[in-house]
């Protein structure tokens, strides 16, 4: 009996057992990103080292940041991004957790008889909860839809830290570009100025036309300084979107801000891919499905109570033992679990409101983002191909009318400060262009294609 009661306890400890996988969850989420962004997260084993980390960044910001290095680089080094990785090792645990079997419950008891000469009566047993035995697949079950569920929004999140950092991207090569335009202006208005001087003194313009030119090189100053700032703005954004601090925020910008692809993919049946391929959706779907699991489980089981089942050994202080099974059944009289199911069913309600209004706010959104589009790239378009020009021909025709004597300095001035004018509203509706496109990418739930590689 002593062999078979070690055999018991040995077998459900078996049953019990599950062990933590590092890379379970982070490779899952890997491939959803890799596949949605052609991207790696550097994750996909589990936790890398802190130094493999380091490796990773120092080698992507070696020879200046692309669009994409930045991306990976916030994929495996954002703070944020490392603690939400991390929950997966929580959500994983939890799921184990779920999957093992209930402690077995040992016990044991000593009496003192109050007669002389006799010995203390010894009684042990054993007990297992069986009922949690039946209950563990689908408590499995409900656990692993629960953990997929975690991967999902893990996802998500990581694409969306993907769209911000590409969004922050091109808000530096934004501030690059206008910065970089306002210096060579700046010069242009010294020389300018310098030139006015010149001319005052010789008597050939008015102590007023050289006041105007010094005024406007001033404002260019003005004007530069404003465009330091936001250059700094910008790029110390990208760098709490990166991780970055130190020696390591003085990277450098290594491509422009480009302009429109000559055509853009079909934007025709956007709605249905998002549909299909957010994650944030998938995701609700889980929670819904794991609702209906649990309250399937709640409902078979509401008129069960627990059942323990055991063996007790028990030794008389006269040498006797007596050794057999016990079996403890709750009885289900009160409380057959009203409360919990009636809770669960308000879950599995809520959870399919929120996949509803889910669904509605990632079609209005690809509505909303898909417009956004199609107007910053016929305004670009106009941009470049209309307004640009026009303001060129203006500064062009005023500067050749000018030298001739026939335009005065301001009139000189208002052309060049119209053309700045409008071309700072062009390099920020070509920002607004990619801020578009990558906000329609990622209401989307990836690229602009199925899988694929055909435009839609």
């Amino acid at each position: 009996m002593n062999r078979l009661l070690l055999t018991a306890a040995v077998c459900l400890s078996a049953m019990g057992c599950a062990t933590l996988s590092p890379e379970r969850g982070h490779a899952e989420l890997g491939a959803l990103v890799q596949e949605r962004v052609r991207v790696s997260t550097g994750w996909e084993k589990g936790t890398p080292p802190a130094e493999a980390v380091r490796e990773r960044v120092h080698a992507l910001l070696q020879d200046g940041l692309t669009r994409e290095e930045a991306v990976r680089l916030a994929l495996v080094n954002n703070p944020g991004l490392q603690a939400s990785y991390e929950s997966l090792g929580i959500s994983q645990a939890d799921m184990v957790e779920a999957g093992l079997l209930r402690n077995p419950t040992l016990g044991a008891a000593v009496g003192f008889p109050n007669v002389a000469g006799s010995g203390p009566r010894l009684e042990f047993s054993l007990v297992q909860e069986v009922l949690d035995l039946f209950m563990l697949p689908a408590r499995k079950q409900i656990a692993r839809q629960q953990f997929e569920a975690d991967v999902l929004r893990t996802a998500h999140e990581a694409l969306a830290v993907v769209a911000e950092t590409r969004e922050a991207y091109a808000a530096v090569q934004a501030a690059d570009k206008l910065l970089r335009y306002q210096a060579q202006l700046v010069a242009v208005f010294s020389a300018t100025a310098e030139l006015a001087r010149m001319q005052q003194e010789a008597g050939n313009i008015p102590e007023l036309d050289l006041s105007l030119s010094r005024a406007a090189w001033q404002e260019a100053r003005v004007g530069l300084a404003r465009e330091e700032l936001a250059l700094v703005e910008s790029r110390e954004r990208l760098n709490r979107l990166l991780g970055l601090w130190g020696e390591d925020t003085e990277w450098t910008v290594s491509e422009p801000l480009p302009e429109p692809p000559a055509e853009e993919p079909s934007l025709e049946h956007l709605e249905r891919l998002a549909i299909e391929r957010r994650l944030d959706i998938d995701a609700a779907r889980k929670d819904v499905a794991l609702m209906e699991k649990a309250v399937s489980l709640a409902r078979s089981s509401r008129f069960l109570g627990t059942v323990e089942v055991g063996v007790d050994a028990e030794r008389e202080s006269d040498g006797l033992r007596l050794i057999g099974p016990s079996l403890v059944l709750e009885l289900p009289l009160f409380n057959q679990r009203q409360a919990l199911i009636g809770g669960l069913e308000a879950r599995e309600r809520q959870a399919e409101r929120k996949l509803t209004q889910l669904s509605v706010d990632a079609r209005s959104e690809v509505r909303q983002r898909r417009a956004a589009l199609q107007t910053a790239r016929r305004l670009v378009e106009h941009y470049s191909t209309t307004l640009l020009p026009l303001r060129r021909r203006v500064v062009e025709q005023s500067q050749l009318q000018y030298n001739a004597m026939v335009l005065s300095p301001f009139q000189l001035l208002e052309a060049r400060r119209e053309e700045v004018r409008t071309y700072r509203e062009y390099v920020e509706t070509l920002r607004d262009y990619w801020n578009a496109r990558n906000a329609l990418e990622n209401a989307v739930g990836g690229r602009l294609t199925d899988d694929a590689g055909e435009t839609r």
